[in-house]
């Protein structure tokens, strides 16, 4: 058996291009997408992407240059997910809700040769670029709305006229490795600042695959573009799509009109998007909403969907599937793959189920709980917590131009992922917290998940996040900070901290309860929709300096970080605004 030998017959490089391919010759006219009152089938989105691969090498872009896009989600990223790599190239998706400064240097630090930017997105790119003191991209391009053009340009080039420009006849360089990059995709730093994430073509295609079969997405799907493609590249159905010869419908908003909108009139099956998205479909006013006459499978993932939540969005017609990943794990790495037998239990126990992360997907060799210290794995009882930690093909091939950071990632043969949890006695994870969240309260480890999710069990609690308070005595203590929804009044201020105390105390031991509690507007998020818990916990330490010292009022650089505004006072800060705020 040692005399058989590899060739070209037995071995092809992996590679999600391959999807195109065939669906441009198995589903040619099928449709591929839809963009408001613009159609394509798959035989003509093979061919734009061939036309504009053809084009970025004309212009001297080859393998390993870097192309970034900041857009939305419309056909041209789409479309770059399959053109780029097809010239060879690395793509870089630019997360839109970025600031001018963080844009500026992602387009450093990836050196990218090429930038497109979508034409609502100008004034934010031309800043951008002005803090590059002309280190520029070579090539800068405009994508023009396809559907109802503008006439806004930036740079020397416009989209639609690089593809209509390029052979269709071209068919793109050929993957000679599949170990070759096909991503760079740069983290939303929650905690520490982004790195760029690079993807193989092997990881892209093993984790599309793991990504249809676990969701059990079937042919033909119909997929709404909820979940922003900047985002691990849409969680690779930019290529998963492709396929299933399915159909995907772009939008440039997040909203409610338009995600109901889009799901009535295309007959959505699936979507992904983040808990937080759930609070946008449940919050939608009557106009806004339209019936939903057939089931839409959700994939969700970031923050763990506390079981209420999860419970209210289903009653309105979605199916949730739960889902655990990270940038670095080309996204969603574990799954909560449902068993028949669950469907006997009550609705809250099957929230609760479905509130876990899961198994891993088939890509990855193996997921565990460790001790880090030892590298033992934890008992599989449910309860006792260590860190998450993964490894597989669908694993990074590590952060660009950062080799430290890397080799911090990569322990002992394993991708440690920074977040703790537990090993069910079935073999299912669930997320704790953070490995920088877990609350210690006089030697009891408190998750901040857990009692996040009590918290959203309360009628009248929209968001929550739970943090340290330095305590004298107990070394931490939880605070909460919370939003609330409006009552029929169109009133938050009926609510008050003792309400949600005494609903603290009906369902959690004593240690477990808030020793504070805060509500705000909204809480701080990063661009991606996740809650900005550093923050928090900055505001948390004033909290507990000025209950402890209410005598000395901090003042200067000691002082959070201020944009928004609490509608509770904080000690110390009389009608000041004290706490961050970001919005999604």
């Amino acid at each position: 058996m040692d005399q058989l030998q590899k060739c070209d017959a037995n071995y092809v490089p992996l590679t999600p291009i391959t999807f195109l391919q065939r669906a441009s010759a198995v589903y040619a006219n099928r449709t591929s997408v839809i963009y408001e009152g613009t159609h394509f089938t798959w035989r003509q989105t093979y061919e734009r992407c061939c036309r504009l691969a053809d084009s970025l090498r004309s212009l001297n872009v080859g393998k390993n240059d870097v192309v970034s896009v900041l857009a939305p989600n419309i056909p041209a990223v789409y479309e770059m997910h399959f053109a780029v790599p097809m010239a060879g190239a690395v793509l870089n998706t630019i997360n839109t809700r970025l600031d001018a400064k963080s844009i500026a240097t992602i387009l450093s630090h990836s050196g990218a040769k090429v930038f497109f930017v979508d034409c609502q997105y100008k004034e934010l790119a031309d800043k951008a670029l002005s803090f590059l003191n002309g280190s520029v991209p070579s090539i800068i391009a405009t994508i023009d709305d396809v559907d109802t053009p503008t006439g806004v340009r930036l740079g020397q080039f416009e989209y639609e006229q690089l593809v209509q420009r390029g052979n269709p006849g071209y068919t793109g360089e050929l993957v000679q490795d599949e170990w070759d990059p096909i991503a760079l995709n740069y983290t939303s730093g929650t905690t520490s600042a982004p790195k760029g994430v690079v993807y193989s073509h092997r990881g892209a295609y093993l984790s599309t695959l793991s990504l249809i079969l676990g969701w059990e997405m079937g042919s033909a799907p119909v997929y709404l573009w909820s979940l922003p493609m900047f985002h691990c590249n849409g969680w690779t159905f930019t290529w998963g799509v492709a396929a299933r010869g399915g159909t995907s419908v772009c939008i440039r908003n997040t909203s409610a009109k338009d995600m109901y909108r889009a799901i009535a009139d295309h007959k959505v099956t699936h979507l992904c998007c983040a808990p937080i998205v759930f609070n946008i479909l449940l919050e939608a006013k009557p106009h806004e909403r339209r019936e939903i006459t057939s089931p839409v499978e959700i994939l969700t993932g970031g923050a763990p969907p506390p079981a209420p939540l999860l419970e209210k969005i289903e009653s309105l017609g979605f199916h949730v599937t739960h889902a655990y990943g990270l940038t670095e794990a080309t996204g969603p790495a574990l799954v909560c793959e449902w068993q028949t037998k669950w469907n006997k239990l009550p609705l809250q126990d099957q929230s609760k189920l479905k509130a876990r992360q899961g198994i891993s997907i088939l890509t990855l060799a193996d997921a565990d709980i460790k001790d880090l210290d030892t590298m033992a794995s934890m008992p599989r009882d449910g309860k006792t917590m260590g860190e998450i930690v993964l490894r597989g093909s669908s694993i990074m091939k590590g952060y660009f131009k950062d080799p430290e950071a890397t080799s911090r990632a990569f322990r002992n043969g394993w991708f440690v992922t920074g977040d703790v949890g537990v090993i069910h006695p079935d073999g299912y994870l669930e997320i704790k917290d953070r490995s920088k969240d877990v609350i210690i309260s006089g030697g009891e480890n408190i998750s901040s998940v857990e009692l996040e999710s009590v918290l959203y069990r309360h009628p009248r609690v929209l968001e929550a996040a739970v943090v340290a308070m330095p305590n004298p005595k107990w070394g931490e203590s939880p605070c909460a900070f919370i939003s609330v929804k409006m009552n029929s009044k169109g009133l938050t201020s009926d609510v008050k901290e003792s309400d949600i105390i005494a609903h603290c105390r009906k369902n959690l031991p004593s240690f477990m309860i808030p020793k504070r509690v805060e509500f705000m507007a909204e809480l701080p998020k990063t661009s991606t929709g996740k809650i900005q818990k550093f923050q928090l916990r900055e505001v948390a330490k004033i909290f507990a300096v000025s209950e402890n010292l209410p005598s000395k009022k901090p003042t200067g650089s000691s002082a959070p970080s201020v944009s928004g505004k609490v509608n509770t006072e904080v000690p110390g800060y009389a009608h000041e605004q004290v706490l961050a705020m970001s919005r999604l």
